[in-house]
């Protein structure tokens, strides 16, 4: 068997009727209904059911990718019998599902945290103020700079993902964000994309959702990874449950370094990367990072059995 990591999707990956062919298996439902407990409401249903706008609330998408992501590893988990990952990483969200993977994380504590996450950002920033955008055709340095060159003392706006070669997204104040477009669009930017976000994620405006956030994780018992978790804030791997919470609480502020994370996985021995969970938003950037690595999705039964004879191949 090809050693592989598991990677899990972060928010945007979400839609009504996620894993719907997937619920008839025992684990699946038996994730969602302990997401049920934990949360007090049906996130099953919403999931499943809608509608489209309340699935959509950054407090209830949150726990639901997570859910859903932790219902497919699970499922996949026990189809491996005792096979296991070598590692795990996330996208921003995803990075909690990698550690409720990595038993870091207790599932229910995880589930809680992501809501209050969703809360907490939502509430950082007036709904209007902040914006993201896409970049598209640009060197990192290039990004970075241009990002400098828009930002003034108050009205700043910053790298916040780097997805893949040519492809970074920006988060800050809507002007500031404005400001960089142009700039990157006289660069010869081959586009830049106005995201549909409510909050500017992964830059210095979410700095009151981290404060609430690191207090929020002082009040749990958070375990040393048992696999290494590549975090997003540093693109290397951590086990120890203290720097699992430090770059929990900096990944809000700080930089999204998923090129880099992918390529330290298949520096450190991984051969395959198995996106788990809603979507296949990370099988097309990781495609796009390194085509030698062995890419596969995990959101279906159906998808299941096809990463599972993959892998013994």
């Amino acid at each position: 068997m090809k050693s592989f990591a598991v990677v899990f999707p972060g928010q945007g990956s979400q839609s009504v009727g996620m894993l719907a062919t997937f619920m008839s298996n025992e684990i699946v439902a038996q994730t969602f209904a302990e997401a049920n407990e934990a949360l007090g409401y049906d996130l099953k249903q919403i999931v499943l059911e809608g509608p489209e706008i309340e699935l959509n609330k950054t407090e209830i998408t949150q726990p639901a990718i997570l859910t859903a992501s932790i219902a497919a590893y699970r499922a996949f988990k026990a189809a491996l019998g005792d096979g296991a990952p070598s590692a795990v990483a996330g996208h921003s969200l995803g990075e909690y599902s990698a550690l409720v993977a990595a038993g870091a994380l207790d599932f229910a504590d995880a589930v809680r945290l992501v809501r209050l996450r969703g809360q907490a950002m939502q509430e950082a920033v007036p709904a209007g103020v902040g914006a993201m955008m896409a970049v598209l055709g640009l060197d990192d340095d290039v990004v970075i700079a241009g990002c400098a060159e828009a930002s003034q003392p108050d009205d700043g706006v910053w790298a916040a993902n780097f997805n893949t070669p040519g492809q970074v997204v920006i988060s800050g104040a809507k002007d500031a964000v404005a400001r960089a477009g142009e700039i990157f669009t006289a660069k010869g930017a081959r586009r830049c994309v106005p995201l549909a976000v409510s909050v500017p994620s992964h830059c210095p405006m979410m700095q009151s959702a981290a404060d609430k956030l690191a207090a929020a994780l002082a009040e749990l018992k958070l375990n040393d990874a048992a696999i290494p978790v590549y975090a997003n804030v540093t693109a290397a791997p951590v086990t120890a449950s203290a720097a699992i919470v430090d770059c929990l609480v900096k990944q809000l502020i700080g930089s999204v370094r998923w090129v880099e994370s992918v390529q330290k996985m298949k520096a450190d021995g991984i051969e395959a990367l198995i996106e788990v969970g809603p979507g296949r938003v990370l099988t097309g950037l990781n495609r796009k990072i390194d085509r030698s690595l062995a890419t596969f999705n995990l959101a279906s039964a159906e998808e299941l059995d096809k990463v599972m004879a993959a892998l013994a191949e």
